[in-house]
Order: structure tokens, then sequence, then C-alpha cells
């Protein structure tokens, strides 16, 4: 992959134009449902590149629950729960942190967080 420069760092580079024709951007956009399509500001499922804005996009990593977990709104046991994942469940993992993981599960590929510790190898 080649890089693009899109702007000028040093001054002898021609920058690379940053339009919205070369990137399809026409009109408002609708935002797919977050429930079901992992995006946050800084962080987005690679799949949905050209669809939402984030800082970077991530390949999924393919994980399997390990023990049973709840999926929630947010990195915290007082989150609310979303929906129960049973071991052997499908987990999409985005995003692994303090102790949270980030991404989808379940047969209906839910979006949330669980335990990090709740999740086994693919």
């Amino acid at each position: 992959m080649a890089l693009r420069l899109t702007g000028q760092s040093s001054g002898k580079l021609r920058p690379t134009p940053t339009t919205a024709d070369e990137f399809g951007l026409s009109g408002p956009s609708t935002l797919p449902d977050p429930n079901f399509h992992a995006y946050r500001k800084d962080l987005a499922d690679v799949a949905l590149a050209g669809r939402v804005i984030a800082s970077h996009y991530a390949e999924p990593l393919a994980r399997t629950i390990a023990i049973e977990a709840t999926l929630r709104e947010a990195p915290s046991s007082e989150a609310a729960a979303i929906c129960e994942l049973a071991p052997g469940d499908p987990f999409a993992l985005l995003d692994d942190s303090l102790g949270w993981a980030w991404g989808y599960g379940g047969g209906d590929h839910r979006v949330g967080y669980v335990r990090s510790d709740a999740l086994g190898s693919a």
C-alpha cells in the first residue's frame, strides 16, 4: 500500500487532495445502528470504514466466551446489561483494556463490553 500524504509537512511535497469526491461523501449520512455495528469516536470495526468516521479502524479478533458473561453498555459492572452470553458464544474483539473487552457477540452480534477474563481463544 502506497503512503498517501494528506498535508504539507516539509513544504517539498505537494499534498494529496482530500475532497468529498475522493472519499465518496455526499450529503448527510445515516449512521448504522450502534447496537449491532461496532463503532465509537476512537475506534470502529474495519467493515464500517467509509460508513462511519473514527480515529482508528480494527479488524475484529475471533474469540469465544469461556465463562458465562454479561454484555454491558459500558466498561463497568454497574453499567446496564444488554444480554447474557453463554460459554461457546462467539465474540468479535475490537478493544481490550483495563479488564474490559469491547466488541460484538452472541447470535445477534450485539455490541458491548464483557469482562476480559470471560473470553477464551477462537
